[in-house]
C-alpha cells in the first residue's frame, strides 16, 4: 500500500502538518542470544525496530503482525504489550515537519518463525544488535526512545508489570 492510501496518508492530506495522535505498534524482537532486530527503512536509511501504525478494520495485535512481516519477513506467533507511551513528551515532527504524538503500544514479541529477510518493500537490510551496541535511529529523539523501551524490556522482564507512560 502506498504511504498516501494508509490512514495516516489520508488523515495528512486533510490535516496537513499539525500535530496527530496515532495508535501505532513497536515490535522487541530479540534472537536466540538476546541480540534485538533493528531495520534500514528505505526513505529514512537508518535503523530502527520493526514498528508502524494502524489501518482502518485492523485490530492492534493485527497491525503488529502485519508491520512485523512488512519489515522483516518474519511470522509474530506469540507476543506481549508490555508498555504503553501517551505521555506529550512522546513527540515527535518527521522530516516533512509532521508533528506527532505517540500513542504507542510496545510489543515483546517471545516467539516467531521465518527468516529475517534483508530487503523488503519497505526496507534495505535488517540486522540484530547487541544492547550495548544500538544503532542509530532516524533522529535523537529516536535513539533515546529506542534505549527507553529497551530498559522497559529489561523491567518488564523482572516484574511482569505492565508499564504505563
Amino acid at each position: 500500500m502506498k504511504w498516501e492510501d494508509s490512514y495516516i496518508g489520508k488523515l495528512r492530506g486533510v490535516a496537513g502538518s499539525q500535530k496527530l495522535i496515532v495508535p501505532s505498534v513497536r515490535a522487541i524482537i530479540e534472537n536466540e542470544s538476546g541480540k534485538v532486530l533493528f531495520v534500514k527503512r528505505f526513505e529514512k536509511e537508518k535503523w530502527g525496530m520493526p514498528a508502524g501504525s494502524i489501518e482502518l478494520g485492523e485490530s492492534i495485535y493485527e497491525c503488529l503482525c502485519r508491520e512485523v512481516k512488512e519489515e522483516t519477513g518474519l511470522d509474530v506467533i506469540t507476543a506481549n504489550v508490555i508498555a504503553c507511551y501517551t505521555h506529550p513528551k512522546y513527540g515527535t515532527k518527521n522530516e516533512f515537519n509532521d508533528e506527532y504524538q505517540l500513542f504507542e503500544l510496545l510489543f515483546w514479541v517471545n516467539k516467531w518463525e521465518g527468516t529475517v529477510k534483508q530487503n523488503t518493500n519497505e526496507t534495505i537490510s535488517a540486522s540484530f544488535f547487541s544492547k550495548s551496541h544500538l544503532p542509530n535511529g532516524t533522529n535523537e529523539f529516536w535513539t533515546s526512545f529506542h534505549k527507553e523501551v529497551l530498559d522497559d524490556l529489561a523491567l518488564y522482564k523482572t516484574n511482569g508489570q505492565l508499564i504505563l507512560k
